[in-house]
C-alpha cells in the first residue's frame, strides 16, 4: 500500500503581506513550506510527497526548498481545486492507494493528526480532521440572523484530508468534466466523509498576524530542542590610523580617522564574531580567518560574521542573543546604533530586539581615552541541541 501526500502551494498567498506568498514566508528560520514537508516526511506512513506550485513562485520555490529530495513539483490551475487535480494527474502513474491533501500554510499539523487519517482510509474511502466548534454560529442574511446552528452537530474542517486515491481522482475527473471548478475542498466533491479528531494547533495561516504568531511559537518549539546554552565573550582593539571614518557593525560612520587593520578594522564585529566563536568552542578570529592570509586583505567583516552563525546552523543551532558595548571618546555613536543594529540583525537573520549595542567612554583614561583608537567587547548566547 502507497500513500503520498499532495501538498497544495500554488495560491497567491497576498493578504498575509511580507512580500512573498505566506507559504514562503519564514517563522522559526524556515519557509512555512518547509515546516509543513518536515512534518510530512518524517511520518513513517507517507512514501511520497508532491508539491503543488504556481509557475510564477518557481524561483522562490526551488530556493526554499533547496537540500530536500523531493519530486518534481505539479504546477497549479486557476483554483485550488485545479491545482488538486492537477496533482492527482501528477502521481497516477505511480498507482497509490491513498493519497492525503494538505494545505502548506498548516506547518503545525502533528503526527498524530496525519496518523488518524491514514488509520481510517482502511475502512472509508474520504477521512478528514475537523475539531469541535466552541463558538455559537448564527447564519446571516442581510445584515440580520435568520437562524443559530446546533453547534453539537458543527465541525471545523482541516487538513490533511485523506482519501483513496482512485476515489479522488474519479469524483476530480467528474467535477472537471461537469465544468465545477470553484470547490475549495476536496472533500466536498465525495460522499460519504468520515471526520477525525483534528487538532486547534493545526491552523492556517493567513494574515499577517498569523505569520507572527507562527514564528514566536515555532521558535519556541525550536529552543525547546536547544537545551545547550552556550555564552561566549569576545574583545578587540584597533587603533586609529589617518582616514576620515570608521566602520562599526557593518555601518559607516564619517570620522576624522579610520581603524587600523588586516580587513575593514570592524572592532565592534570582530569582537562579536570572537563572541560566537567562543560559545562554539572554535577558537578565534584569527583561527579562521589569519591576518597572514592575504585575501582577507580589506575584507568586510561580514565575512568572518557570517563565518562565525555558518558554524552555529552546521550544529543546528541558534544564535539568541547578541550584546555589544563600543568604547571611545569619539565618534559620537549614539545617533548610529540603530542602523549598526538593523545590520547585525540583518546579517545574523533575528529580529532587532535580540542585538544589543551601547557606547560608552573610558572618562578619557587610557588609550581610548586618549583617542588613540577604539575597543569593543561582545557575549553571545547560542543554543546548540545536545
Amino acid at each position: 500500500m502507497t500513500t503520498i501526500a499532495i501538498i497544495v502551494a500554488a495560491g497567491s498567498g497576498t493578504r498575509a503581506g511580507g512580500g512573498l506568498p505566506k507559504q514562503y514566508q519564514q517563522i522559526g528560520g524556515q519557509p512555512v513550506l518547509c515546516h509543513t514537508l518536515n512534518a510530512f516526511m518524517s511520518h513513517d506512513g507517507i512514501d511520497d510527497i508532491i508539491v503543488v506550485i504556481s509557475p510564477e513562485h518557481r524561483d522562490i520555490y526551488d530556493q526554499a526548498i533547496k537540500g530536500y529530495p523531493l519530486r518534481e513539483p505539479a504546477i497549479g490551475g486557476e483554483t485550488r481545486q485545479q491545482s488538486v487535480f492537477n496533482g492527482l494527474q501528477a502521481i497516477k502513474g505511480d498507482n497509490p492507494t491513498n493519497v492525503l491533501i494538505h494545505d502548506a500554510a498548516r506547518p503545525f499539523v502533528s503526527d498524530d493528526i496525519i496518523n488518524n487519517v491514514i488509520t481510517a482510509l482502511n475502512d472509508h474511502e474520504c477521512a478528514i480532521p475537523g475539531i469541535a466548534v466552541v463558538d455559537t454560529i448564527s447564519e446571516v442574511q442581510d445584515g440580520k440572523v435568520t437562524a443559530h446552528l446546533n453547534r453539537d452537530n458543527l465541525r471545523a474542517v482541516q487538513t490533511p484530508q485523506g482519501f483513496v486515491f482512485d476515489a479522488i481522482f474519479a469524483a476530480h475527473q467528474k467535477a472537471a468534466d461537469e465544468g465545477n471548478t470553484s470547490a475549495t475542498d476536496d472533500s466536498a466533491l465525495i460522499s460519504p466523509v468520515v471526520v477525525v479528531a483534528g487538532e486547534s494547533k493545526n491552523v492556517k495561516l493567513t494574515t499577517a498576524q498569523d505569520i507572527e504568531k507562527a514564528d514566536q511559537q515555532m521558535k519556541q518549539l525550536n529552543l525547546a530542542d536547544l537545551p545547550d546554552i552556550r555564552v561566549g565573550q569576545g574583545f578587540d582593539v584597533h587603533a586609529f590610523e589617518p582616514g576620515d571614518h570608521v566602520i562599526l557593525c557593518g555601518i559607516k560612520i564619517p570620522f576624522t580617522a579610520k581603524l587600523k587593520g588586516h580587513s575593514d578594522a570592524d572592532v565592534a564585529m570582530h569582537a562579536l564574531t570572537d563572541a560566537i566563536l567562543g560559545a562554539l568552542g572554535e577558537g578565534d578570529i584569527g583561527k579562521h580567518f589569519p591576518p597572514s592570509d592575504a585575501q582577507w586583505k580589506g575584507a568586510a567583516s561580514e565575512i568572518f560574521l557570517n563565518g562565525a552563525i555558518d558554524l552555529i546552523l552546521k550544529r543546528n543551532g541558534l544564535l539568541v542573543h547578541s550584546d555589544i558595548t563600543i568604547i571611545c571618546e569619539a565618534p559620537k555613536l549614539r545617533p548610529h546604533i540603530d542602523d549598526m543594529r538593523q545590520k547585525l540583525a540583518d546579517i545574523m537573520g533575528c529580529k532587532i530586539d535580540r542585538v544589543s549595542i551601547k557606547a560608552t567612554t573610558s572618562e578619557q583614561l587610557g588609550f581610548t581615552g586618549r583617542g588613540e583608537g577604539i575597543a569593543a567587547m561582545a557575549t553571545a548566547t547560542v543554543r546548540l541541541p545536545v
